[in-house]
């Protein structure tokens, strides 16, 4: 009796299975060995940053966004269409829906490729304190006024290096594409990982959906391209642009992108993305000094006022502007989607990718920024 022989795969279907077991093996290696990761990311990632990345810095729009706006359009569509040829092509079923299901899978492939290999093997590297001889001590909230006392100062100081209008809000000057790249590349001297290919930073199509949000910038995997909101309020843009190109650079983790954007900015001869810069982390350590003291007796809510009201008048301007901003989206509720319901649902998306990312706080790491600042400023003995 002859046993009976085992359909053969076709070499599509071996191709396909091969990219879901890799991705499988890859992110598995990732989160039990950080050294791979780390060597994956001095070495390899930055061959797709040099090669795909500049492929997709060549088209003058966002690349990532297109594919997003074809997906949304195009799997409603698409499912309209399988049922509609399931009707019709009654004989030819088995083929319809191999094609229409072949066609899904490689798309979610490309997906799943691209997120492991641009992003979620990131996530498990060694943290940028650790691998750059940064402190990682915990802190009083004496030292957190001191950090809030400094870079009140600081701020002040680049505030009067830029321009305003006639109510005095921030005036853009500077491009956001050149200054950026320069910034990082010159911090590249310290920082090796920095050096590199930058894509050019692009425009989102789509800002008021980005908006509803509250979403300044995002980094899309899947095209390794660099993206902002060009509607938000502009003090916001030059610290979001590098921002967004720190994450090409494989550095994946918001902490330690928004420190990095800081470092950059703080350091630049361009005095528009200087005050970006200072003003972006004067925010996040005013708003941990607030909640710092809140429990406190009052010599730290006197010392925490006295440091609010030595803020220069642009500043609180500023700091009021882009509150008014968001405020303005919220309330008008122009888009698509309700903006409560866009937000919650933008909101629940990060949070929950960062945590199967094993950033076990989600979007509540975005704040950690003032401990890097907070160890950085003690490390310099500026604090």
């Amino acid at each position: 009796m002859k046993k009976p022989k085992l359909p053969k795969l076709k070499i599509g279907t071996i191709a396909l299975i091969s990219v879901f077991a890799l991705c499988i093996i890859l992110n598995v290696l990732a989160r039990l060995c950080s050294p791979f990761a780390d060597f994956y990311l001095e070495y390899i990632f930055p061959v797709f940053n040099h090669t795909f990345g500049r492929l997709c810095s060549w088209v003058p729009f966002s690349v990532g966004e297109i594919l997003i706006l074809i997906a949304l359009v195009g799997l409603p569509a698409s499912l309209i269409l399988y049922a509609v040829l399931m009707i019709i092509k009654k004989g030819r079923r088995k083929k319809v829906s191999r094609v229409y299901f072949t066609v899904i899978a490689w798309c979610v492939a490309y997906v799943l490729l691209t997120e492991t290999l641009n992003c979620f093997i990131l996530y498990q590297c060694s943290t940028f304190a650790s691998k750059n001889g940064i402190s990682e001590n915990t802190y009083s909230a004496e030292q957190l006024l001191d950090l809030y006392e400094v870079l009140a100062r600081q701020t002040n100081e680049a505030s009067k290096q830029i321009e305003r209008d006639e109510n005095g809000c921030f005036v853009l000057n500077a491009d956001l594409d050149e200054t950026a790249k320069e910034n990082l590349l010159a911090l590249s001297e310290r920082y090796p990982v920095l050096d590199g290919f930058y894509t050019t930073p692009k425009p989102v199509i789509n800002s008021y959906f980005m908006s509803q949000q509250y979403l300044m910038g995002i980094y899309f995997p899947f095209t390794l391209e660099a993206n902002y909101n060009h509607l938000m309020y502009e003090s916001n843009m030059p610290c979001t642009v590098t921002h967004e190109l720190v994450h090409t650079q494989g550095i994946i983790l918001e902490d330690e992108a928004n420190f990095i954007s800081f470092l950059a900015c703080s350091e630049s001869d361009n005095a528009d993305y200087r005050y970006s810069g200072y003003l972006s982390a004067l925010k996040y350590v005013l708003n941990k000094s607030y909640d710092a003291v809140a429990d406190l007796d009052d010599s730290y809510k006197l010392r925490y006022n006295e440091i609010t009201l030595s803020l220069d008048y642009g500043i609180l301007v500023d700091i009021n502007e882009n509150q008014s901003y968001w405020q303005s989206v919220q309330e008008e509720d122009e888009g698509i989607l309700p903006s409560d319901v866009v937000d919650e649902i933008g909101n629940e998306f990060i949070d929950v990718n960062l945590k199967l990312n094993g950033v076990e706080d989600g979007r509540q790491s975005y704040g950690r920024m003032v401990d890097l600042l907070l160890n950085y400023y003690s490390d310099k003995e500026l604090i």
